[in-house]
């Protein structure tokens, strides 16, 4: 017999979803008892899911019992591995393998805008995301990295409505960049149905197509899809504006050296597609030598940490090879290096590579037709004109022709399949001249001089034109030295160099490199200071501007970008 205490057995809890039949009010056979002891109980809490996510949301809210932070754009966001795995592909493979990131909980992620991690972190904890028109693509292309599939079909969805005779050619490239083939699919239907629409009455419509085609950035679309979608329609071949249009486009992409002039909105890649520009290393206030690694993004116009490199360097050089940070020679403070390391960024690793056979600082640096070449420099004794070449098919190092001239401080940059090495110093003065080098010949030729002595100079190449930027006339132990502001033009159709708009302060040790349609001039050293400044060159108006500045000042910061 049982209790009546024990009658609660047979209580009900809606809340709980727990159930248990009623309890017999008096007396019990043999059966009965067995039938109530061996009945099985089943906890069927349909709400139970929704809590605990709900309640998983809340702890991300506020930041607690969290175990990773992702990194990205600047942005830092705190979450529990176990909600990311669960909910998206990229990082699953990412805690649930060998990678280094498994045991780290801190991670930065690169290439990727910070509010789109945001949005598509929250989303693995609630399944909800809102859209809106000006920042669908970002977060298609974020969730199609991570692996989000449902927000990637959801954005899709989202775009295929948004189709318009302004934006389909634009949605139709972006679907086939991103591999969404039912966007793409969408896309191309909705510009067939635009065409058959002009076509219908050509007289009283052509003004459409040329108002179609000049929304569209015409010139950053591949020449393929040009040929094989816009140029073989009738409804544009017939209009004289949209001939133009698609020649503008043509020559763009077939004359390179004459981008300068062809300047328009149409030539200005959207900030998502520019890349993320990093300054590498240089020399601080401490002048010991910053090991730091900074990331520009253009979108959030700001700069942010991502690693720290494997030692100290000063005065070495820096190219992208396979979408990887190459780091080569420079000095350490007590001896020059010929050391060479690489950093992955998707991995956030670092790998040492073979070294090169001369010990260089003060090397320049560059990637032509595939190979990686150091270029010049000081081995600790003398002023080089030696110039090595980095093979990364066979992984070795192997001379090439040597410069004309000894160069330390060099400028080094590619222009037309050629290897410009711009000033720098011999031991005995700082240098104006400037040489080339042919790959195919293996041989070096002089090239106009520039107006100026420059040592410690800053190079980059925009539109076919190779830039001077800044430097110094002497070196510092000279008391009559002077750092520039001033910026010089090389055209290499005309083997000529034209002074242009100077930079607000002078000074030496910038870096430079092209970020979308933009010559970015970062750090450098004005003889007081190593400087945070950062200005952003506009060929159209001929005119710096000052962007956001670095996060801690520094001279001979190598800087590169690497393109999504």
């Amino acid at each position: 017999m049982l209790s009546p205490s024990q009658e609660s057995v047979g209580s009900s809890s809606e809340e709980s979803g727990i159930y248990v039949g009623t309890a017999p009010s008096t007396s019990y056979s043999d059966q009965s008892l067995s039938s109530i002891v061996s009945h099985d109980e089943h906890n069927d809490c349909k709400k139970h899911a929704v809590f605990s996510l709900s309640r998983m949301e809340a702890y991300f809210l506020s930041g607690q019992l969290t175990d990773v932070i992702l990194t990205a754009g600047g942005r830092q966001i705190a979450a529990h591995k176990l909600v990311l795995s669960a909910g998206s592909e990229y990082f699953a493979a990412m805690f649930t393998s060998d990678l280094c990131e498994a045991r780290q909980n801190e991670i930065t992620l690169q290439n990727i805008d910070g509010e789109a991690l945001w949005h598509l972190v929250h989303y693995c904890y609630t399944g909800h995301i809102e859209l809106q028109e000006e920042s669908v693509e970002t977060l298609l292309s974020t969730a199609s990295l991570l692996q989000l599939n449902s927000v990637v079909e959801t954005c899709c969805r989202f775009l295929t409505k948004q189709l318009h005779p302004s934006n389909c050619i634009g949605i139709c490239v972006f679907a086939d960049n991103q591999g969404c083939a039912s966007l793409q699919a969408a896309a191309r239907a909705y510009i067939e149905a635009v065409m058959i629409w002009i076509s219908h009455d050509k007289i009283n419509r052509k003004e459409g197509a040329a108002r179609l085609l000049e929304l569209v950035r015409l010139p950053l679309i591949s020449p393929s899809f040009i040929a094989d979608l816009i140029e073989p329609e009738t409804v544009f071949r017939d209009d004289k504006y949209c001939q133009d249009l698609i020649m503008e486009a043509m020559k763009y992409h077939l004359l390179p050296e004459r981008r300068q002039l062809l300047q328009s909105q149409r030539t200005r890649p959207r900030k998502s597609t520019v890349g993320v520009l990093y300054a590498v290393g240089g020399m601080e206030v401490t002048k010991v030598g910053a090991t730091n690694i900074e990331q520009y993004n253009l979108r959030t116009d700001n700069w942010s940490f991502v690693c720290h490199m494997g030692g100290r360097r000063l005065q070495f050089g820096v190219a992208v090879l396979d979408d990887k940070l190459f780091v080569v020679g420079g000095r350490d403070g007590l001896k020059t290096l010929n050391s060479v390391e690489c950093f992955n960024i998707k991995t956030q690793s670092w790998t040492s590579m073979p070294p090169m056979s001369t010990h260089r600082h003060g090397l320049g640096v560059g990637v032509l037709e595939g190979p990686l070449y150091a270029v010049g420099g000081h081995d600790g004794w003398s002023y080089l004109n030696t110039v090595e070449r980095w093979d990364p098919q066979v992984k070795s190092w192997s001379y090439v022709a040597s410069m004309c001239t000894p160069r330390s401080t060099v400028g080094v940059a590619v222009l037309n399949h050629k290897l410009y090495a711009v000033g720098g110093r011999d031991g005995s003065s700082c240098l104006k001249s400037v040489e080339c080098y042919n790959p195919h010949t293996n041989r070096w030729t002089l090239c106009a001089s520039m107006a100026k002595r420059r040592g410690g100079v800053g190079v980059g190449v925009m539109n076919g034109f190779l830039y001077a930027l800044g430097g110094h006339d002497a070196p510092a132990s000279n008391p009559s030295s002077a750092r520039f502001d001033c910026v010089e033009r090389y055209d290499p159709k005309t083997d000529t160099w034209t002074t242009i708009a100077s930079l607000s302060i002078g000074r030496d040790a910038i870096g430079v490199s092209l970020l979308g349609d933009r010559l970015l001039a970062v750090g450098g050293y004005d003889g007081q200071s190593y400087l945070r400044l950062v200005e952003s060159y506009n060929s159209q108006t001929n005119e710096w501007q000052a962007v956001a500045p670095l996060n801690s000042g520094r001279g001979g910061a190598c800087v590169v970008v690497i393109k999504p």
